[in-house]
């Protein structure tokens, strides 16, 4: 088993909820975000030290959801001030971007860190594509050819032409190309049946960033292997990644506290622009081409605020509790999945740093050792 200690670099400090989307920089406070980026940055350092086998960050835009809007920023000082441990780019939003920048960058730091980067290729949510003002409709074939595009930036050593519906480019011959051959671990979101063919196709990991609900996952990860064979090829657990907000606290009582302060601020102020921005656009859109995706999704949103944190436990959507209980909700997610990477968000929403640092030592000490050879 895997572990991956994963980030968003939340803003803690909104004193009211944003009312839209984009949200007003007005209260941005650079010396505020300074020491969070900090703080932030040396907590991701520290997972190399605590067990963890990856360690992850992404792409947001517009709004104190993250302050990551370029996660290769934070990859390259990881490279520098870690030693082994993976850095899981999950990660850059492709459709959006030059996909030969993406795979100069991705390169650059799969050659800086000496072969440890994981290349996320992400299609992003509905409204990153309003931020960057690309057509949502286009963001699946976008995201196909600039995946093609950029494994081929990786795998050729000769200049190549590249003519295609969205991208155009004379003649491609990057410096420096990757130390891993053929190319870095790919992964992919997986989250919705086409997602899930998506990933399959390129044989990337799928990723389920943050499950909802464990017979859902079961099915994605059916319908991931079917076709990972339909195109001839058979993956192992490790390509399989599964998202956990998580709090690991001395007691069940502790971390029930820390998580319902850290989900209130999560749910109610960082996320109500972005809930109110994606239906929007969804319902403006084909950004899920499929009914059965856009139905998925606006149900995966809906659940997600209203259930408990007692419900959320028991659906695997959430890692809450002491060390013991933690290993048991662990134990039956990984019996009912058979996955073998979990995904561990840590810092949610405003919750107090000094919890996530113990968390993530009581992670080390007294999870670890009871979860490692599932």
């Amino acid at each position: 088993m895997l572990f991956n200690y994963f980030h968003l670099m939340p803003w803690p400090y909104c004193e009211e909820p944003p009312t839209s989307w984009p949200v007003s920089n007005k209260s941005f406070d650079a010396g505020k975000a300074q020491e969070l980026y900090k703080t932030y940055i040396d907590v991701m350092v520290f997972a190399e030290s605590c067990g963890f086998d990856w360690v992850g960050c992404n792409e947001h835009h517009f709004s104190p959801y993250g302050l990551m809007s370029n996660c290769n920023l934070i990859g390259a000082i990881l490279a520098n001030r870690t030693s082994n441990i993976k850095l899981a780019m999950l990660g850059n939003l492709v459709p959006l971007l030059n996909p030969v920048r993406v795979a100069e960058e991705y390169a650059m730091l799969d050659v800086m860190s000496g072969g440890r980067l994981i290349a996320g290729f992400m299609r992003g949510i509905p409204h990153e594509y309003r931020a960057y003002n690309v057509n949502p409709d286009e963001s699946m074939s976008r995201l196909d050819e600039a995946a093609r595009l950029i494994v081929k930036c990786w795998t050729s050593d000769e200049p190549f032409r590249w003519q295609g519906k969205h991208y155009n480019f004379p003649s491609v011959s990057i410096w420096p190309r990757p130390m891993q051959r053929p190319h870095p671990q790919l992964l992919m979101s997986a989250t919705t049946p086409e997602s899930v063919v998506s990933a399959a196709r390129f044989k990337a990991i799928m990723g389920m960033t943050l499950i909802a609900d464990l017979d859902k996952a079961r099915a994605n990860i059916d319908l991931y292997k079917k076709t990972a064979r339909s195109f001839g090829w058979e993956p192992d657990s490790r390509h399989l990644l599964t998202g956990h907000q998580t709090v690991i606290a001395e007691t069940d009582a502790e971390a029930m506290a820390i998580m319902r302060g850290g989900l209130d601020y999560f749910h109610r102020v960082l996320m109500r622009p972005q809930r109110d921005v994606q239906t929007q656009v969804l319902s403006e859109t084909a950004y899920y081409g499929e009914k059965d995706s856009k139905a998925y999704f606006d149900q995966r949103l809906a659940t997600l605020r209203v259930r408990s944190l007692e419900e959320q436990i028991e659906a695997g959507t959430v890692l809450c509790g002491s060390p013991e209980s933690v290993v048991k909700q662990m134990r039956k997610i990984h019996k009912g999945l058979g996955h073998g990477v979990f995904n561990m968000t840590m810092k949610i929403g405003n919750m107090p740093d000094a919890a996530v640092r113990r968390g993530m030592e009581l992670f080390r000490d007294r999870v670890l050792p009871h979860v490692k050879d599932l």
